[in-house]
């Protein structure tokens, strides 16, 4: 029988995911990743000494991750038979808020989910795999894994529920673990999850998804950034495209590419947020045309197709909830690609991640490093 190591976060996605494993005959070991530093009691009445309980901290500072989380988790997995343990990733996890700070400070906007995915669910939570010999690691992701005779490694593709698709998000993923990957829900809609969470009985249910960033209680993101880092210096002005100053801001990290509330400043019209300029600290604003790119360079890049040595057609996503756009991308070097609309994109925010598309299948993609309104030299014409 082969072993899987799932992700078990306590919501229904995951829970669901593990059923759905034990049907198709796997044996299932759940797996609560501490983030935070709250203490989490995970005990289970399953034993086996290939996998150990990595302790938490504990102190008892506020975590990321509740013990009402971890107690689901525990719950379903106790209902279902299967081994439950939790790792302490705060070591980890503190890296992820670092980045988060750093991006925000110098003007970017950073994506820490895909580097949780990147890091630690397709990172850490492999090497835990190898460590108690497990032949897969599982996530509740609305994304599927297709295998073509084509392809040597399964192809990573959208979710059939479009509205839930998560695909974006794992594009980081390492190609060469793709064949070690499950993604048991990515062929449900979520409907389907939750009535069949009903019919066997989780009060999982009708929990509500976690939509927010787990280390930042919402809309208090600029409170973190600063208390994290009390001696930087970020305030500057807000501009007009045209160079007029318009007032005066407390911190860059305020803001974000695309933004149109909560700019302190009164136009008589929407502006946004149209660039950031992290030398000077200056935040530009301008009208909604004014917010289009038509190209954008990314690095970091990151195939999951044989890295393309030529132009290629596809679809650029630039945020996970927005769709993706019809544009041509074209490789720079090895780690660096250009992307070009087809029609100005809006909202393209350096720090983002744009991920590229055939159809549904997901080819790879990078972090965006810098946007043009009028295209980069040598662009396409």
């Amino acid at each position: 029988m082969k072993r899987v190591v799932l992700a078990m976060s306590g919501g229904v996605d995951s829970s669901v995911a593990a059923h759905l494993l034990q049907q198709q005959g796997f044996d299932v070991v759940g797996v609560f990743m501490r983030h935070g530093e709250e203490p989490v009691a995970c005990e289970s009445t399953a034993t086996d000494s290939l996998l150990p309980v990595v302790t938490s901290r504990t102190d008892h500072k506020q975590g990321c991750c509740t013990a009402a989380d971890a107690l689901d988790a525990r719950r379903i997995a106790d209902r279902l038979g299967i081994p439950f343990y939790a790792i302490n990733l705060q070591d980890d996890f503190d890296k992820i808020m670092d980045y988060f700070v750093d991006e925000y400070t110098l003007g970017r906007t950073p994506n820490p989910c895909v580097m949780c995915n990147n890091w630690l669910k397709f990172g850490k939570l492999f090497d835990y795999a190898d460590s108690v010999g497990a032949d897969y690691v599982a996530t509740g992701h609305y994304a599927q894994l297709v295998q073509s005779e084509a392809d040597e490694l399964p192809r990573l593709m959208r979710g059939i529920d479009h509205g839930k698709d998560q695909s974006y998000v794992l594009f980081g993923v390492r190609p060469d673990r793709l064949n070690r990957m499950l993604l048991p829900v990515g062929g449900y809609v979520k409907a389907e999850i939750r009535s069949l969470a009903a019919e066997l009985g989780m009060r999982v249910a009708d929990k509500k998804d976690s939509q927010e960033i787990c280390f930042v209680t919402t809309d208090h993101h600029t409170e973190f950034v600063q208390a994290r880092q009390p001696d930087a210096n970020t305030r500057g002005e807000i501009v007009t495209t045209d160079g007029a100053i318009v007032a005066e801001h407390d911190g860059i990290e305020k803001f974000t590419v695309g933004q149109r509330k909560g700019l302190g400043v009164a136009m008589g019209e929407p502006y946004f947020v149209v660039e950031i300029e992290p030398k000077t600290c200056r935040v530009v604003i301008g009208k909604h045309e004014e917010l289009g790119r038509n190209a954008l360079i990314a690095d970091r890049a990151n195939w999951l197709i044989t890295s393309p040595n030529e132009p290629r057609r596809c679809a650029a996503q630039i945020r996970y909830n927005s769709s993706a756009k019809p544009a041509t991308l074209t490789p720079i070097d090895d780690h660096q690609f250009r992307v070009d609309f087809d029609e100005p994109c809006f909202g393209v925010a350096p720090g983002q991640a744009v991920v590229c598309y055939e159809k549904d299948r997901v080819l790879g993609g990078g972090w965006i490093r810098e946007t043009s309104r009028n295209g980069f030299e040598g662009g396409p014409a």
